[in-house]
């Protein structure tokens, strides 16, 4: 321990002069707590208490806000290791505690000491002591203590007041502290949930932009309700989920409805499409990456696990996802752990994934091309989507939703489809299902100035009982088309019920297409209305 003798011929007041001056001292010194080093300017203030008051021992006693240490300070240069209970300065835990209560404690000899109160570790002598507690804001924050080992030592209520004047100085400096610390933290933290938020206000973003509602699975063959009576079975839970069928037969529509079902409704739900991924940057997207952690790597970023923390990620073509990724996916979906790209700490997260392929994985895992216990990791809980060629009765319904939705932007207002163009439109086979179906609602919705529904282009629709038989060239199979309209039709071009209402096109148009297909009729010329009485 630091020694420092007393002049036991000073003058009483000298002291008390020294510890007035040390108050102004110290109100500027204390200033240095703001900064980046504030222990530093703590140890330097005690450094000057000790000198002023040419005591043996002097340490401050920092305390938590339920009483107990927090942590001990001593004065610059000087190291309490003599005690192995050095952190707490070697004192006393009844003395600790009376401070903690915010009492002065205040021994000048050795005689003075209470029953409670000991001499300390290793019968280490103390002839006096004072403990100076500092209350800030009704909490006691610290304590100034003073020790001396071999010289008895006598405590003036004038030193006392003059102490307690720089003990509350110091307490006041370290309430500062501590307010900028939980500043400091609190800033951190918003800028981390504004972090949050912001990525998840990216995520809403994209949904926003394909937001689709549950309502919007349209439909009600047999297939199709068997596919959302296993949705509504396994919505509730936390299992994974494979979503199995064609493309464009509304996986993501799936999802969400999962996810809107879920617990984790209000959570984000985070699409991923891997086969839109570069391979490259596959792993970054899904696990994040460190600043520094590739060239471009500009700043940190989460990736879509990190987002979709607490709520579900939906992976869309997972079966197109590199072998080399699969295995970390297969760890996030084991352990929830991943690491970030140049990163070497674990992040942990509670995520509920939706996978979604038109890939058959069985075969893929028989080739090689897909791990085995990431497809049974997925496959909890599959459900086939009906291709559109499955669930053909639903189409009727599904082709006046897609008018509903599009006619207002595209300023239509389709109150009328042919029976002739809505029997082709399901005996269409649909290699690209709804979303087909869809766009070629909308192509013709800008073709048609009416109130009907007219196909833009010429008719490319086959009909299934051609089967096999059915033509290939494009002309053919219009040229088919049409004469079987005509030929229900008694070949009639025009009126009301004949041909070229039922194929949704003027009547001018159709005779200039069987022109130029070769299409005649068995008497002549087309026949119009007049010629020949409707059926």
């Amino acid at each position: 321990m630091s020694v420092l003798n007393l002049s036991s011929r000073e003058r009483p007041d000298a002291e008390l002069e020294r510890i007035t001056e040390l108050a102004v001292t110290l109100s500027g010194l204390l200033t240095r707590l703001h900064t980046d080093e504030p222990d530093v300017a703590i140890a330097a203030a005690l450094q000057h208490i000790s000198l002023a008051t040419q005591v043996e021992t002097c340490m401050l006693v920092e305390f938590t806000p339920l009483g107990g240490v927090e942590r001990t300070h001593f004065p610059a240069g000087v190291v309490n290791e003599e005690s192995p209970d050095h952190e707490l300065g070697g004192l006393d835990p009844s003395f600790l505690a009376r401070l903690a209560r915010g009492e002065l404690v205040v021994v000048s000899r050795p005689e003075d000491l209470t029953g409670e109160l000991t001499v300390g570790p290793d019968d280490a002598g103390v002839c006096s002591m004072l403990g100076v507690p500092a209350s800030v804001a009704g909490r006691v924050v610290c304590a100034l203590v003073l020790q001396e080992g071999r010289l008895r030592r006598r405590w003036p209520q004038l030193l006392i007041e003059r102490l307690r004047l720089v003990v509350v100085m110091l307490g006041s400096a370290l309430q500062c502290r501590s307010h900028e610390n939980a500043l400091r933290s609190s800033v951190a933290e918003i800028k981390r949930l504004n972090a949050r938020l912001e990525a998840d206000n990216v995520c809403l973003k994209e949904e926003i932009k394909s937001y689709h509602d549950f309502d919007e699975i349209v439909g009600d063959s047999a297939p199709l309700r068997l596919a959302l009576a296993r949705l509504g079975q396994v919505a509730p839970t936390n299992s994974n989920v494979l979503l199995l069928g064609p493309t464009g037969t509304g996986k993501e529509l799936f999802a969400r409805a999962l996810h809107e079902r879920s617990r984790r409704h209000a959570r984000a739900l985070v699409r991923v499409n891997c086969a839109a991924l570069p391979p490259t940057l596959v792993e970054s997207e899904l696990f994040g990456h460190e600043k520094g952690a590739f060239t471009g790597a500009v700043a940190m970023r989460q990736g879509r696990f990190e987002l979709a923390d607490g709520g579900t990620i939906f992976l869309d073509e997972i079966g197109d996802l590199p072998m080399e990724i699969q295995v970390k996916f297969l760890r996030v979906l084991q352990e929830g752990e991943f690491e970030r790209v140049g990163s070497s700490r674990s992040k942990r997260v509670d995520v509920r994934v939706i996978a979604a392929t038109h890939h058959d994985l069985e075969a893929a895992v028989a080739e090689g091309r897909f791990r085995a216990d990431l497809y049974y990791r997925l496959s909890v809980y599959p459900i086939h989507l009906p291709s559109l060629q499955e669930r053909a009765s639903d189409i009727p319904r599904l082709v006046w939703f897609f008018i509903h939705r599009h006619q207002r932007d595209l300023g239509r207002h389709i109150t009328k489809v042919p029976r002739a163009l809505m029997d082709a439109l399901q005996s269409y086979s649909w290699p690209g299902n709804v979303r087909e179906l869809e766009n070629v609602v909308e192509r013709s919705m800008i073709a048609s100035t009416g109130n009907t529904l007219q196909l833009d282009a010429p008719l490319t629709l086959m009909a299934r009982r051609g089967g096999n038989d059915a033509p290939d060239n494009l002309e053919a199979v219009q040229r088919m088309h049409i004469e079987n309209v005509l030929e229900r039709c008694g070949w009639r071009i025009n009126g009301a019920g004949n041909t070229a209402e039922r194929l949704g096109i003027h009547p001018n148009t159709l005779r200039f297409r069987m022109k130029k297909l070769g299409v005649t009729c068995p008497g002549g010329k087309g026949r119009s209305q007049h010629h020949a009485p409707a059926n």
